[in-house]
């Protein structure tokens, strides 16, 4: 989102600010119910992550709606209220959700934050990056391994949740906050938190195991943005090349790369290009007739989907998304979605 939009939308704001202050202090919010806290979390990985570890005694507000992209995000006068009557607010982090700094600023909202991405082990944006030791059980829960390996800054990559390790550390980061924001529920975030990561570490293992059922020499993928190296990473698979060659679905490619990504899919035999749910396919489907590749399902990347839809939830996303590349990588021949 260029700066100018940014500036713009957020200036809107402050027309409202005044209302939002004057009717926020009477307005008890219609979901939260009997909650003790209301959290306000950016993108629906987040909020499906905050939702599991507070039950009951958390009111979610969810800015990012399902398929929508925070990428080109604009705020609007609905999460000035949000915020100006959260308990504690909850992020990505990185350029993903970066439009929060400048809407907190115009809000005046003064609830605890906390930043995911700082609580996760990253790698760098963009295809090339060196292994990190990154592996089953070198990957500690709450610890990083080296903090000059694992920038947090601007040059991270910030989808970060596609590695469901990820998700394990994002989980207590969460645990953590809302204990500080509502310490008479400790028990219950703690027993919230520990059934989950139960669910994430099984559903990481399975997906491990459906990713073997695909020959090494098949293991290429092309997405349509730099969307999916933490689960290529995490899992094994070669990232050949995205259709948008950035970590921004706003960001354009030009005729040089589409034609440099089409010699390479060619060179490689790629067997197949994902498209992604929040997106339209059209670009995927010109390449795929130029290359001889086909159209695999559509990923859940940036966004999870509607309540009936097969990436509803996390755990949904991260089953739908295997199941997916093992049956576009092998062309038909494996079909396996993870359990969790």
């Amino acid at each position: 989102m260029s700066t100018a939009r940014s500036t713009s939308a957020l200036s809107a704001l402050v027309a409202v600010l005044a209302l939002v202050a004057s009717g926020c202090g009477d307005d008890s919010s219609s979901t939260s119910g009997s909650a003790e806290v209301t959290a306000v979390a950016t993108t629906t990985q987040v909020a499906d992550f905050v939702r599991e570890v507070g039950g009951g005694r958390v009111a979610v507000e969810q800015i990012l709606q399902p398929n929508s992209d925070p990428h080109g995000y604009e705020p609007r006068p609905s999460d000035a209220k949000a915020l100006a009557a959260a308990d504690v607010v909850v992020q990505s982090g990185g350029e993903l959700d970066e439009w929060l700094d400048g809407l907190i600023e115009n809000t005046g909202g003064d609830a605890p934050r906390v930043e995911l991405i700082q609580a996760v082990e990253t790698i760098p944006g963009g295809h090339e990056h060196e292994d990190d030791e990154h592996g089953e059980e070198g990957h500690g829960e709450g610890e990083h391994a080296d903090e000059e390996a694992h920038d947090h800054g601007e040059s991270a990559d910030p989808h970060w949740w596609q590695d469901p390790r990820n998700a394990l550390l994002a989980v207590d980061a969460i645990r953590d906050a809302l204990i500080a924001a509502d310490p008479d529920g400790r028990a219950d975030y703690e027993a919230n938190a520990r059934a989950y990561k139960e669910r994430l570490r099984r559903l990481d293992r399975n997906v491990a195991a459906c990713i073997n059922a695909i020959p090494a020499t098949r293991r290429h993928l092309v997405t349509t943005h730099d969307a999916l190296a933490y689960y290529a990473h995490r899992y094994d698979i070669e990232v050949v090349g995205a259709l948008i060659p950035s970590l921004s679905t706003a960001a354009q490619p030009s005729a040089g790369d589409t034609q440099k990504l089409v010699d390479q899919i060619e060179r490689e035999n790629v067997e197949a290009i994902f498209p992604e749910s929040s997106i339209n396919p059209k670009l995927e489907r010109a390449v795929a007739r130029e290359t001889g590749a086909k159209v695999g399902r559509p990923l859940w990347a940036d966004a999870l989907g509607p309540e009936d839809s097969d990436g509803a939830t996390y755990v949904e996303s991260v089953q739908s998304n295997t199941a997916a590349l093992v049956d576009g990588l092998t062309g038909g021949a494996e079909q396996c979605r993870p359990e969790a």
